[in-house]
């Protein structure tokens, strides 16, 4: 049971006949007449318990986008329920108007519309619906909790989608649409042509030189149907926030991005979650929106504060594609894991596979880099020189053992990704 704002307003307006007739038989004769009335008010309020529920789950949203909960509340009874009624969100899902009056007549429903904001993505969940039925006067209200799961999945919001139709055009060109052609090794056939300086010696066809008295070269095109296999680490610095995001974060964004335009530029794509276990992965085989299956497979991933364990991600990328393929491998570049594990990963990936490691460089360390008008922030500025150096030299190691590295800040890092491909596929490296 719970008492109303009117029922205290009620008790202070009844110390006025205490004041004005002081003894105890006053006292006794308010209480009572107080405790009467809330009784009676209580043993003619709907009963909670016997309303029964119904919640109609919401469709998955993007981050930063609404949604509707409802609830549909029945009144079987014979009483008209008076009720205050709260839907239990958790705060990140960010319900504006998670506590509603309702009015439900006897025999009769009405429906209880939360909208949701949610601040974060992933799985979110409201255990229970909690009713407050109130009695006719108001001043006494029976309240139950009833249980109720209802759940929603915030998908990420893939910002930097952006950034795609700019990425397409250069995708475009090297298809030939726009009449760019490739020449080298490990690319598509397109065409003959006459030899001009400069032209690498192993694109002459011999065949053709002979049938037509003068040096033919052939033209290639990039080729199609590549394999692309992103892995992103879901270990413990995947949750280092950087600016209004996590690294992880960063990671999908940049992820997203890359797999669109890869799939638009006729490749498989294979996406893999990894830290200790798999968390997540999409295949390029599986039918349907690639798109589609990405962020549902993205939305529920959270960094765990755990090690990533390097020795196994050769064995989740030969599960996923033994032939010669791009591997990106999302993860951090400093907290000394390149010296532990990163290294000596991307030596034996490079061996049969391109490799390129993407890694968000917190901006902040430029920042404290050029800081130094006090005694303190000269300290500051060490260390982040120093951090910059340690960064500078892991990403000279990476080079040196044939990979590709991309550090940028976390709004930079997806496009800067996908010109990395798109510069890849254009030097018929893929």
């Amino acid at each position: 049971m719970a008492v109303t704002g009117r029922f205290v307003l009620l008790a202070f307006a009844a110390l006025a006949p205490v004041v004005l007739f002081p003894s105890w038989s006053t006292v006794l004769v308010v209480i009572a007449a107080l405790l009467l009335l809330v009784v009676v008010d209580v043993a003619f309020a709907a009963s909670p318990a016997k309303t029964a529920l119904e919640r109609i789950p919401p469709a998955n949203v993007t981050l930063e986008n609404h949604v509707e909960s409802v609830v549909v509340i029945t009144n079987p009874g014979r009483r008209k329920l008076r009720a205050m009624v709260r839907d239990a969100w958790q705060p990140s899902a960010g319900a504006i108007n998670a506590v509603q009056t309702l009015v439900v007549p006897a025999g009769e429903r009405r429906r209880m519309t939360v909208t949701l904001v949610p601040r974060r993505r992933g799985e979110l969940a409201a255990p229970h619906v909690t009713i407050r039925s109130h009695g006719p006067l108001r001043l006494a209200a029976r309240q139950r909790t009833r249980p109720l799961p209802g759940h929603l999945r915030v998908l990420p919001p893939f910002h930097s989608k952006r950034h795609l139709p700019s990425k397409l055009r250069k995708l475009r060109e090297l298809d030939g649409r726009a009449a760019v052609q490739i020449r080298g090794a490990g690319t598509e056939f397109d065409s003959l042509r006459d030899y001009v300086r400069g032209d690498d010696v192993r694109s002459i066809d011999w065949r053709a030189t002979a049938r037509r008295s003068s040096v033919v070269v052939r033209t290639w095109r990039p080729e199609r149907d590549r394999r692309v296999v992103i892995v992103l680490d879901t270990s413990r610095t995947a949750a280092a926030r950087i600016e209004d995001e996590t690294r992880l974060d960063t990671g999908i964004e940049a992820s997203l991005l890359l797999a669109v335009l890869a799939e638009r530029g006729g490749d498989r794509v294979d996406f893999l979650a990894y830290d200790r276990r798999l968390r997540a992965r999409v295949e390029s085989a599986s039918k349907g929106n690639l798109l589609g299956q990405l962020v549902q497979a993205m939305a529920p991933l959270d960094a765990e504060l755990i090690e990533l364990d390097w020795q196994q991600i050769p064995g989740q990328v030969r599960a996923v594609s033994a032939h010669r393929s791009l591997v990106v491998l999302l993860t951090a570049l400093d907290g000394g894991a390149p010296e532990e594990g990163l290294l000596p990963l991307v030596a034996q990936l490079a061996t049969q596979h391109v490799v390129v490691v993407a890694s968000v460089r917190d901006p902040v360390l430029a920042t404290m880099k050029e800081e130094r008008s006090t005694a303190s922030q000269v300290f500051r500025s060490a260390a982040a020189e120093r951090a910059l150096l340690e960064r500078a030299a892991v990403t000279a190691q990476l080079r040196q053992l044939g990979a590709e590295v991309v550090d940028a800040d976390p709004q930079d890092l997806p496009p800067h990704l996908a010109d990395t491909y798109i510069r890849l596929k254009a030097a018929g490296r893929l």
